[in-house]
C-alpha cells in the first residue's frame, strides 16, 4: 500500500482493554468467512474497540460494514477526483486538532457554497464517508465521535434536494456498521425548518441515536458539551479557523486517493456467502 496508516502497535499501547488475542480471534473468524474481504489488523482493531471489545458484536458490525458498502455503490463508490474536489468546496468536514476531555474526536460540518443547485445529497454522503474513513485509518481508535452540524446557509432548497433512499441507507450504515462510537450529534445556528428536516430523518433513526441529538440556540449551550477552547475561532475557541482546517483536510484527502481506491476493493462476494448469513439485516439495503 502506497499510503501510510497508523501503526497498530500504538493502538495496543494506548488501550489496555484492547487485547491482541481478541483481535486474533476476529482474524481467524474472518478467514472462515469466504464471502468477506480480508480486513487489515487495524480495521479489526477499529471494530473491536468501537464495539466495546465484544467479539460477537464486532463480527456483526464487520459483516454489515462490508455488505452495506458493497450493496450500495451509489453512496460508497470512490468519487472521481474532480467530483471530489467539487464536493469538498461545497461543504466542509473538519476534525478538530484537540479531543474532548473524555477522549472523543470532534468533527464539524458546515456549508461553504450555500447555493442549493450546487448541493448533491448523494455525493455529499459519499464525500463525508471518504473523509471519515481516511481519518479513522490515519488516527486510529478514540473514545467516540462528537459531531457538530452548523446549519448556517441551509435553505428549503437544500431540503428539496434530499435523497431519502440515500439518507436511509446511510443512517442504517452509521447505526449498524460504522466502526466508531457515536457520542453526540449537535446542531448549531439552527434554521426555522430544523424540525421539518429532522422529521424526514427520524423515521430511520433508532432511539439510541435520537437520544444523542442536541439542538443549541446559542454557543454557550454547546460549550456545556464541547469545551470552548478546543473549538475553531468562529465558535469562540482557540483552534485554527474552519477555513484553514478545511484547507488541510482537502490537501490530505486529495493526497490519499490510493487509500480510497484500496478501500473500494474490499468487497463482499455474494456467490460465496454461507446460507446462514443470507437473512441478515443487510438484506433490507
Amino acid at each position: 500500500m502506497s499510503f501510510k496508516l497508523i501503526d497498530v502497535d500504538k493502538e495496543y499501547e494506548k488501550d489496555d482493554c484492547l487485547k491482541r488475542e481478541d483481535v486474533k480471534i476476529l482474524s481467524e473468524w474472518l478467514e472462515n468467512q469466504p464471502h468477506l474481504p480480508k480486513a487489515t489488523e487495524l480495521q479489526l482493531i477499529l471494530f473491536l474497540q468501537s464495539c466495546y471489545y465484544k467479539i460477537e458484536v464486532a463480527k456483526n458490525a464487520i459483516e454489515k460494514f462490508f455488505t452495506i458498502r458493497t450493496r450500495c455503490p451509489d453512496i460508497f463508490a470512490v468519487l472521481p477526483i474532480e467530483i471530489l474536489k467539487r464536493e469538498l468546496s461545497v461543504c466542509s468536514m473538519v476534525f478538530l486538532p484537540e479531543k474532548t476531555p473524555d477522549g472523543c474526536i470532534v468533527v464539524i460540518t458546515k456549508m461553504i457554497d450555500t447555493r442549493p443547485e450546487h448541493y448533491n445529497c448523494v455525493t455529499q454522503i459519499t464525500c463525508m464517508d471518504m473523509v471519515l474513513m481516511l481519518y479513522m485509518h490515519q488516527n486510529g481508535t478514540c473514545n467516540g465521535i462528537v459531531s457538530i452540524s452548523d446549519l448556517q446557509g441551509l435553505s428549503f432548497g437544500h431540503m428539496r434536494r434530499f435523497n431519502l433512499g440515500a439518507v436511509r441507507k446511510h443512517l442504517v450504515y452509521i447505526q449498524e456498521a460504522i466502526p466508531v462510537r457515536i457520542k453526540g450529534l449537535h446542531h448549531v445556528n439552527l434554521v426555522p425548518f430544523t424540525d421539518k428536516m429532522m422529521a424526514i430523518m427520524k423515521p430511520f433513526m433508532k432511539k439510541e441515536l435520537t437520544d444523542l441529538l442536541y439542538f443549541h440556540n446559542s454557543l454557550d449551550a454547546l460549550y456545556k458539551h464541547v469545551p470552548k477552547q478546543i473549538l475553531p475561532k468562529e465558535y469562540g475557541g482557540d483552534a485554527l479557523s474552519l477555513e484553514i482546517l478545511q484547507e488541510q483536510n482537502v490537501k490530505n484527502v486529495l493526497e490519499n486517493m490510493d487509500f480510497f481506491n484500496w478501500l473500494d476493493t474490499l468487497k463482499v462476494d455474494e456467490t460465496k456467502r454461507p446460507e446462514k448469513t443470507k437473512n441478515s439485516d443487510c438484506q433490507l439495503i
